[in-house]
C-alpha cells in the first residue's frame, strides 16, 4: 500500500505475510495465494505490498538462479502484489526451531544469508523504487556474547556493508539492512544500539525498529527516535505493533499464560530494568510490576482486563516519525499475531489469517490518514 507524505515522498506501508515453514517456491506461493491476494481483495487495494520471509535454502538458490527470481517476481506481479522488503528473521523458520540457537552475527552463516536476500530483493523491488531493505536480528543474545563474538561480528558487518556497496554497483539499486533491537539481545535499548553500531557504514546499515519491542524498553518513543538520528542510525523499517502491559502480574498470571504457553521464550520487562525470557513457574516470582510483554496484540484490539496494549507507545512513535518535513521512514510494516500469539481460548469468530491482516492494515492506514498521509492518486488531486 502506497502513501504520499507531506513532503510528497513515498511511504510504503506493508503487512508481513506468515510463510514460516515453507521450503520451496511453490509452497511459498501457496502460501501468498491463501493470505496475500485475499487480503488485496478484502481491502479493495490495486496493489498490496507485502514483506515476505525466504527460509536460507530458498534464498540461496532465487540469489543464484535468474530464471527462478524472474517466476517469483512474475508471480507476485500475477496477485497485484509487490515487494520493497524481505525479513531475515528468522533464520530457519517454523519446525519448531529455537531463535536462541540461530546465528548470529559472528557468524558468516548470518552474513550470506542477508546477502543473498539482498540479491533477489533487487529484482522484485517495483521498477519505481530505487532502493529496498532487509531486516535481521539484532546481532544475538546478550547472554553469552563475549569479546570473541564482538570482534568477530565486527568483521562480518564490515564484510556486509561491502557486499551490499556490490550489489549496488552491479544492479543500479540500493538495499539496506535494518538490525531489529529487542530486550535480550545485544542490540537492546537506545543507548547500547548506538554503542553496538558505532563503528557500521552506516550508509548501508541501520535500524528496523519494531515498536513492541520499543515499549519494552521503557523509553520514550520520539527521545529514543532522536537519538538513533543524532546517532547516524537510519531507521529503516518500521513495524507498527503493541505489545502486552501488565499492571500486577501476580494478578494476571493465569490471564498472561495465554499469551506465554509454558516454556515459550519472549522478552518480558518491568520500569525497572528486570528481564525474564518466559513466564516465571509462580505468580510469586514476578519482581514487581508493571510489566511489559513483547507479544503483538491486534492495534485495535484491548486485551481482556486486567491486561492492557502499549497503543500509546506505537501512536507517540508514528507521530514523531511522520509529523516533521520528511518521514522518519519509507518503509511501514503491520504484523498479524500468528498462531501462538493470541491466546488459545479467544472466542468464536476470531478472524481468519486474512482477515486479521487486513484489518490491521486498514487500521494503520487510517491513522496515517490522520497524520496526513495520502495515496498517491488522492495527492496528486490535490
Amino acid at each position: 500500500m502506497r502513501l504520499r507524505h507531506r513532503s510528497g515522498r513515498l511511504v510504503h506501508l506493508s503487512s508481513g505475510i506468515d510463510v514460516h515453514g515453507t521450503r520451496d517456491l511453490p509452497a511459498v506461493v501457496e502460501r501468498i495465494d491463501a493470505y496475500a491476494t485475499e487480503v488485496r481483495s478484502r481491502l479493495d487495494a490495486g496493489v498490496l505490498a507485502v514483506s515476505l520471509w525466504l527460509p536460507p535454502t530458498l534464498a540461496a538458490a532465487l540469489a543464484v538462479d535468474g530464471r527462478l527470481r524472474t517466476r517469483l517476481r512474475g508471480e507476485l506481479d500475477a496477485r497485484g502484489l509487490e515487494v520493497v522488503t524481505l525479513s531475515g528473521m528468522p533464520y530457519a523458520g517454523g519446525g519448531g526451531e529455537n531463535p536462541i540457537e540461530e546465528p548470529d552475527w559472528s557468524d558468516p552463516d548470518r552474513l550470506e544469508y542477508t546477502l543473498d536476500l539482498a540479491r533477489v530483493l533487487v529484482d522484485l523491488l517495483p521498477d519505481d523504487a530505487v532502493r529496498g531493505a532487509v531486516t535481521t536480528i539484532g546481532l544475538g543474545r546478550r547472554a553469552g556474547w563475549d569479546d570473541a563474538k564482538e570482534k568477530a561480528c565486527g568483521r562480518v558487518l564490515g564484510r556486509l556493508s561491502a557486499g551490499l556497496a556490490e550489489v549496488a554497483w552491479h544492479t543500479g539499486r540500493a538495499v539496506r539492512v535494518g538490525l531489529q533491537p529487542e530486550p535480550g539481545n545485544v542490540l537492546d535499548a537506545t543507548d547500547q544500539t548506538i554503542a553496538a553500531l558505532a563503528g557500521v557504514g552506516k550508509e548501508r546499515i541501520g535500524i528496523c525498529l519494531d515498536l513492541a519491542n520499543l515499549a519494552c524498553t521503557w523509553e520514550d518513543p520520539a527521545d529514543a527516535l532522536d537519538r538513533l538520528t543524532q546517532a547516524g542510525l537510519s531507521v529503516i523499517q518500521v513495524r507498527i505493533a503493541a505489545a502486552v502491559e501488565v499492571p500486577a502480574p501476580p494478578a494476571a498470571a493465569d490471564i498472561l499464560r495465554g499469551y506465554l504457553p509454558a516454556g515459550d521464550r519472549c522478552p518480558i520487562t518491568n520500569a525497572g530494568g528486570a528481564y525474564l525470557d518466559e513466564m516465571p513457574a509462580s505468580a510469586d516470582d514476578f519482581p514487581p510490576g508493571p510489566w511489559r510483554v513483547r507479544r503483538h496484540v491486534p492495534l485495535a484490539e484491548v486485551p481482556p482486563a486486567p491486561l492492557t496494549a502499549t497503543t500509546d507507545v506505537w501512536r507517540a512513535a508514528l507521530r514523531h516519525l511522520m509529523g516533521g518535513a520528511q518521514p522518519g521512514t519509507e518503509c511501514l510494516d503491520v504484523h498479524a499475531a500468528p498462531r501462538g500469539e493470541t491466546p488459545p481460548d479467544r472466542p468464536a469468530g476470531t478472524p481468519a489469517p486474512a482477515d486479521s491482516i487486513a484489518s490491521e492494515l486498514a487500521y494503520a492506514s487510517n491513522e496515517l490518514a490522520n497524520l496526513g498521509l495520502t495515496p498517491p492518486a488522492q495527492a496528486r488531486a490535490a
